[in-house]
């Protein structure tokens, strides 16, 4: 068997100091080994990891994750564990350097299919009957469709398959139905949404949805059918900003009369470190709760630097369409029966070194030391070499309950491009109350994988005050972290609940932006930041935004002719304030 057969790279999976433990829990982005960047003119700012446009599908009770130029994918059987399976799909003669982007995935009689982004006919759509190996074959040598972020809907009532794409800030998104015996399109092409950045603020250009200089782009189809209605899915309004969304349109037909869900975005996160929550795919669990998996957004060496998130999402009893992001960069719960999605899965693990003082071996240039603990997956500290003797402590203030570690590397000074194999990261973590006596905590220095954003819930809590890192091997360049984030439960008190909370927004009445709004409060001396959650009925509020300290934000992602609803709340190492009560802006 060949050797590209035989590497399965296991994630997820740590070694503390007694042994090998189970996790219950993950913590985005999620840490699979990620690509670095194919396509030479993106990195010339500096060469770096990315993907983003994922999807997973369920296949026989285990979950595929495919996304943008990974030279393979990866599968999974609890969402804990993800194993590599390296395969090009591209033809030998084809002249780009997108292998997968954007990839489509749907399961058909018992089949798992795949198919890349192509503009011309000239990409095949491939099945497999197991996946979990490179066993795949071709279904149909060229899709004459052609489409540019593919969707796929089997319809399994109906034994129909239909194919929707687009990714533009010029044209909609398009559907048609596949034939299921020649795998082709007999030919009738219907345009279904566009969209309105003049009455949704969120599908409007930029960073903040205020800077639109350029129309949105809308791209990433995806549809998910509930209650015998279409729920389609797209991003907007570009794949470089953090606040890249999904939103979703809802039919009782496949390929008409799409309306748009009151309830938009969906699947929305603007603020906190995994920032990000666009082009994705709604997919069920193994207990038949509902996932939505993402691009996160990063864009420090490139605007296409990205990574994965997934969040909990479902339909709640009127069937609308949301994805639970309120600390969804936190230690989240795994697949569980009977989950409440709607109320989250958020473990309650809270941050707790957030701009905490640190140490360090050695500091490159302006790549400064707190950059690590600033809560910012674009800033980071870098030391001077990626050598052994490198390290990085962090002081949680006091003697801390620690739950679980995340260890977010960031590229400095990388030699890869593409896919590389065998890489892996070693390291040690030690505690100590002192600062002065240290214990080891985690011992890594024998692992084999490559785990640029390693998670690990330690088998049992410890009681710590410091922490450090200690660098082993590294795959390429300097030992350098965006993110050394401890959680667990500080000793203190939660914040009191926040005072003088408003929302301040044009009168409907008068001239003035309706789709932005300035929402202020007062500043709670004992918060590390707040989040704020929103929607448009009061039992519905299932868009939130994180802050980290300050006491205002502007919001500018409404839409124009509804009235909203507000919450706030503040937390900080110890816990999270109780809400303020809702208030209704018209």
């Amino acid at each position: 068997m060949k050797l590209k057969n035989l590497l399965l790279s296991a994630f997820f999976l740590f070694v503390v100091a007694n042994g090998i433990a189970q996790q219950k829990t993950y913590c985005n982005p999620i840490n699979v080994d990620y690509g670095y960047c194919p396509i030479p003119n993106f990195v010339t700012q500096g060469k770096h990891r990315a993907t983003a446009d994922p999807v997973i599908v369920n296949f026989k009770g285990k979950y595929f994750l495919f996304s943008t130029n990974q030279w393979g994918y990866w599968w999974s059987d609890n969402m804990l564990n993800w194993n590599f399976v390296y395969r090009k799909f591209l033809k030998s003669d084809s002249k780009v350097y997108d292998e997968l982007c954007a990839p489509a995935a749907f399961v058909m009689k018992g089949e798992l299919y795949l198919i890349g982004s192509t503009h011309g006919p000239n990409f095949a759509l491939y099945k497999t009957k197991d996946g979990t190996k490179d066993d795949w074959e071709i279904a149909v040598d060229n899709l004459k469709v052609g489409a540019w972020d593919p969707g796929f809907l089997y319809d399994e009532e109906k034994d129909k398959l239909f194919l929707y794409w687009g990714s533009s800030n010029e044209f909609p998104i398009l559907g048609t139905e596949i034939n299921t015996k020649t795998l082709q399109s007999d030919g009738y092409v219907k345009p279904l949404i566009s969209l309105h950045p003049e009455d949704h603020g969120w599908e409007r250009f930029g960073e903040y949805n205020d800077n639109a200089f350029l129309q949105p782009f809308m791209e990433g189809a995806w549809v998910t059918k509930y209650n015998n209605k279409y729920y389609l899915q797209y991003g907007a309004p570009a794949t470089e900003f953090s606040g890249y969304a999904d939103g979703v349109f809802v039919s009782k037909d496949p390929l008409d009369g799409f309306a748009y869900q009151s309830h938009n975005p969906f699947s929305y996160k603007p603020g906190g470190f995994a920032r990000g929550a666009g082009h994705g795919a709604t997919y069920q669990d193994n207990f038949g709760n509902w996932w939505h998996v993402s691009t996160v957004i990063l864009g420090q060496k490139n605007n296409f630097e990205r990574r994965i998130g997934i969040w909990p999402a479902g339909f709640d009893q009127d069937d609308v369409l949301y994805c639970n992001t309120a600390y969804g960069d936190y230690p989240t719960f795994l697949p569980q029966k009977n989950a409440n999605h709607i109320k989250g899965l958020f473990t309650g693990w809270m941050l707790l070194n957030y701009n905490k003082p640190v140490q360090v071996s050695s500091t490159l240039g302006g790549f400064q030391p707190n950059f690590a603990v600033d809560e910012d997956l674009k800033t980071y500290w870098s030391a001077r070499s990626g050598g052994k003797n490198e390290w990085f402590q962090t002081d949680l203030g006091e003697v801390a309950t620690v739950n679980a570690i995340q260890i977010n590397y960031a590229d400095q000074d990388v030699a890869f491009m593409g896919k590389t194999l065998d890489k892996f990261h070693q390291y040690k973590i030690l505690m100590s109350n002192d600062g002065k006596k240290w214990t080891t905590l985690i011992d890594k220095s024998n692992n084999k994988t490559d785990v640029p954003h390693d998670y690990i819930e330690l088998d049992k809590p410890v009681q710590t005050r410091y922490l450090k890192i200690e660098n082993g091997t590294i795959p390429s360049g300097k030992f350098a972290l965006s993110g050394f984030r401890v959680f667990g439960k500080g000793a203190g008190k939660a914040p009191e609940m926040v005072q003088n909370f408003m929302v301040l927004r044009a009168d409907p009445k008068k001239f003035g932006e309706r789709r932005s709004s300035w929402i202020r409060w007062q500043q709670n001396n004992e918060a590390d930041g707040y989040v704020i959650y929103f929607g448009k009925s009061p039992d519905k509020l299932y868009g939130s935004i994180m802050v980290y300290g300050k006491n205002d934000y502007f919001f500018t992602g409404m839409d124009r002719t509804d009235a909203y609803y507000f919450q706030i709340e503040a937390f900080n190492a110890n816990g999270i304030s109780k809400r303020t009560e809702v208030i209704k802006v018209e």
